[in-house]
């Protein structure tokens, strides 16, 4: 199956969507080599502004763009979210300003950057947020979709983007603040985000080998979210986990909870990093380490589920 880094497809996405709309502008924090904003930089180096190592000022100026009908995408490391957070929260969100945020190298697999770098709290952060919609794609046509919806959606928006190649899938239908069901089952439901899809699928083929029907629903949109699938298949499966290369706490999971509380599920397990920080390694050996790994996602299932 082809790869390729949703990091890569979100700056082919801005130069697709920007050809579009010229209104759309981009903003970097000295990384677009890194975020792949550099291919919207050539190709329209006048609607292109690099602000330097200062995402506050950054994002500062996006705002004020925004108050002149430009449509701005501001660009970073998503571990740098909180350097500029302040201004995310008080100058764009509370006054509902229309900027866009696509912030890179989000989660473990971020790799040998080490926990310094390795956002695992970034969905949390700009969940709570009043005001903004967050979009955690899983693949490059759910980047391009996520980024086009963005630029029409009137407010702020975080889109997620990683540095790890993942696999490209079919395209698949697209409607903001609604999930996706990848396989039916009837045994347990696997609920995800991001590219941590491509583990996850391989988990539902390990628990089919066990004799165990796993549904897996993944969910491009953290916020708003799809209550309503989520407790369709809550209703159907009963035994219910999250996976996610996020924290535990604040992410696809508590999103999830937040949905389902209240409504007989049997077990609610989850599965991501467990209340820690990310450290240097390969991205595989990460996962690993995270018990994040196909196998390892399988393996806790089962013995969840008692089979």
């Amino acid at each position: 199956m082809e790869k390729k880094a949703i990091r890569v497809a979100y700056g082919e996405a801005l130069v697709k969507v920007g050809a579009e709309n010229e209104k759309i502008v981009v903003l970097d924090a000295d990384l677009a080599a890194a975020t792949m904003t550099n291919a919207f930089k050539k190709e329209y180096p006048g609607r292109f502004y690099d602000c330097g190592i200062a995402e506050a000022d950054m994002v500062d100026i996006a705002a004020g763009m925004s108050t002149m009908g430009l449509i701005p995408f501001c660009s970073t490391f998503a571990v740098f979210a909180g350097r500029c957070y302040d201004q995310i929260r008080n100058g764009v969100c509370y006054p509902n300003f229309n900027v866009k945020f696509g912030f890179s190298h989000a989660g473990i697999t971020l790799g040998e950057d080490g926990g310094s770098h390795q956002a695992i709290e970034d969905l949390a952060l700009m969940r709570v947020l009043p005001n903004m919609t967050v979009f955690a794609p899983s693949d490059a046509n759910e980047v391009y979709q996520c980024v086009k919806a963005a630029a029409e959606i009137e407010g702020p928006v975080y889109i997620r983007t990683a540095r790890l190649p993942s696999p490209i899938y079919d395209p698949r239908p697209f409607t903001v603040g609604k999930g996706t069901v990848i396989k039916d089952g009837t045994d347990c439901v696997l609920f995800t985000c991001g590219i941590i899809l491509e583990h996850v699928l391989d988990a539902a083929d390990k628990l089919k080998e066990k004799g165990i029907d796993a549904a897996v629903v993944s969910f491009h949109t953290i916020k708003p979210f799809d209550d309503q699938l989520a407790l369709e298949y809550t209703a159907k499966c009963k035994h219910v986990f999250t996976v996610e290369e996020h924290s535990v706490i604040g992410g696809l999971g508590d999103a999830v909870a937040s949905a389902i509380i209240g409504h007989g599920v049997q077990t609610f397990t989850k599965i991501g990093i467990q209340d820690v920080f990310g450290q240097s390694g390969k991205p595989a050996d990460l996962l690993k380490e995270y018990g994040l790994t196909g196998p390892q996602i399988a393996e806790t299932i089962a013995a969840k589920i008692g089979k």
